[in-house]
């Protein structure tokens, strides 16, 4: 399974450093090369059962793995918007693509429309995949840039083949672009998460995973080093681990309740504290993207499913209370809404340790962004694979953890400040929400990405950041932010090749988008589920 990029710090025991000392060599010259034998995973949901199907699919002559989990906890949401790096974990999990689309009503998604962020009336696409070609040692939006000069120069999403595809409701599984260099089509999905969550269960279980249902009432910790020993549920029964997952959401019962790992609050970035969910009938043609709508105190989300679609608004109570919010978002459906809307406090940030002795935080127990570039899952993705990377063994090395933390808090921040963007970059001053906005700082890592932006028109990724240039540019652009100059190597290509060269991109785009089959009749013939 391929690892992703990507997270602090910390020290691995919350004691002075001489007792702590004392602890680490102690379990080292007990434990150190014992074989962890059993994982306890305390809640469900996407998150916890994604990491017992990664466990079991990996480790099942190794571990036991068991969840912990209570019918009575309901999931968070409904509707779900991911990015394409979930398709890596269901193509090793051997999850066939149009089975999984059918069982959790799922659609495909090439694209975010953003819409009023800049200025209302304004709308512009973050979309997967490439934008243009390189052309030499330069990045494409250089040449972009200069072309630019000429007014009626094509958008820059002329140059993106999921914007064109997105636009025109268009989708395809296509590697390239015939026998072009232009890569093809980039997509991830829009489905029902509970579906999703109940489709990892079942492969899980198949495997040899057990659940044991009931609701975690106490968290036993070992009295000689701190480390948990077994979660006590309401009706009694002890269920004792060597490693303990931490998937029980916003409670955060273990890496928080338990061990106290401490909550890096962000909301100087990111103020929004509430969101308020539906689900609405579909009125209107499925579209292959997610639509991410500004609103007087936040945003609204709509996340199209085969048959209905998912629905929410993100807010700030400071500026907006619990019945505008849902007015608004009620306002704003496609068609009646199917499910009583519900009110979810949210918290933006990140725990100050996500992995504490031999308890591992994943998905909203480590910390928490909102939707906006849909990458909820994708962090308990990516903290499932870098788990699976560092697995330990039962004398738990407090440099594992040291790393794990330090890369999950890494990709966090770096999360945060791409989503930081599309509140800090705004002409908005229209409502006190925007104003304040506006006048919130920038992190260090996306002041120095404005920064190079704005003088040089140059895109620096950080490592193995998840967001890629073209994605940074997208969303630079769309949000007003216009380099003062290109790189002048650009100058060197004469005019006319130059404009050849834009032309052929374009045009192979466009030929090829004509050729697409709609999004509704690609679900229809690949992967249609029954109207339930």
């Amino acid at each position: 399974m391929q690892v992703p990029s990507v997270g602090p710090d910390g020290d691995p025991a919350d004691r002075g450093d001489a007792d702590h000392a004392v602890v680490k060599g102690r379990r080292r010259g007990i434990m150190s090369g014992q074989s962890i034998r059993r994982v306890v995973i305390v809640g469900g949901g996407t998150a916890g059962w994604m990491a017992a199907a990664v466990l079991i699919r990996t480790m099942a002559a190794h571990l036991e793995v068991c969840v912990v989990e209570s019918d009575a906890i309901g999931p968070i949401g409904v509707g779900e918007a991911t990015i394409p790096q979930i398709r890596n974990v269901n193509t090793f999990l051997g999850i066939e693509e149009d089975a999984m689309l059918r069982a959790s009503g799922g659609t495909f998604k090439l694209a975010i429309e953003f819409n009023d962020w800049l200025r209302l009336g304004h709308s512009y696409l973050h979309a997967f995949g490439e934008v243009g070609l390189p052309l030499g040692a330069l990045p494409f939006q250089h040449y972009w840039l200069r072309s630019r000069a000429d007014s009626a120069a094509p958008d820059l999403w002329a140059y993106s083949l999921n914007a064109a595809a997105a636009r025109g409701h268009r989708m395809a599984r296509m590697e390239r672009v015939g026998q072009t260099p232009i890569g093809g089509i980039k997509y991830a999905f829009h489905f029902d998460a509970k579906l999703y969550g109940q489709m990892l269960r079942r492969y899980a279980e198949q495997r040899g995973a057990t659940r044991t249902e009931g609701r975690v009432v106490e968290v036993k910790l070992r009295a000689e080093d701190g480390f948990i020993e077994a979660v006590v549920l309401e009706s009694g029964a002890r269920i004792e681990g060597d490693l303990f997952v931490d998937c029980s959401g916003f409670r955060a019962l273990l890496i928080e309740g338990a061990l106290k790992s401490g909550f890096e609050d962000w909301r100087e970035w990111l103020p929004c504290d509430r969101a308020v969910a539906t689900t609405a009938a579909s009125a209107a043609a499925v579209r292959p993207f997610t639509q991410a709508t500004a609103r007087p105190a936040g945003w609204q989300w709509r996340i199209p499913q085969q048959h209905r679609s998912g629905d929410g608004h993100v807010y700030c109570s400071e500026f907006m209370s619990d019945d505008e919010a849902t007015a608004i978002l009620l306002a704003g459906l496609e068609g009646p809404a199917l499910s009583e809307p519900h009110i979810i406090r949210i918290s933006t940030g990140v725990r100050r340790r996500l992995w504490v002795r031999n308890c591992v935080a994943i998905g909203l127990a480590a910390g928490f962004i909102e939707p906006l570039e849909s990458t909820a899952i994708h962090l308990a993705q990516s903290g499932i694979n870098r788990l699976l990377a560092l697995f330990p063994d039962a004398g738990f090395d407090p440099a594992i953890a040291e790393e794990y933390n330090r890369k999950m808090r890494e990709e966090y921040e770096q999360v945060r400040d791409f989503v930081v963007l599309h509140y800090r970059a705004t002409e908005r001053r229209d409502t006190p929400f925007w104003r304040h906005c506006a006048a919130l700082p920038a992190p260090p890592g996306l002041a120095r990405k404005l920064a190079i932006f704005r003088a040089t028109g140059q895109i620096f990724r950080e490592g193995d950041e998840l967001f890629t240039e073209q994605s940074w540019l997208q969303v630079l652009l769309g949000q007003g932010i216009l380099p003062k100059r290109y790189h002048p190597a650009a100058d060197d290509l004469p005019q006319g090749q130059l404009q050849e060269f834009l032309d052929t991109i374009r045009n192979v785009i466009a030929t090829a988008v004509e050729r697409m089959p709609a999004h509704e009749r690609f679900i229809a013939e690949h992967c249609a589920t029954e109207r339930h």
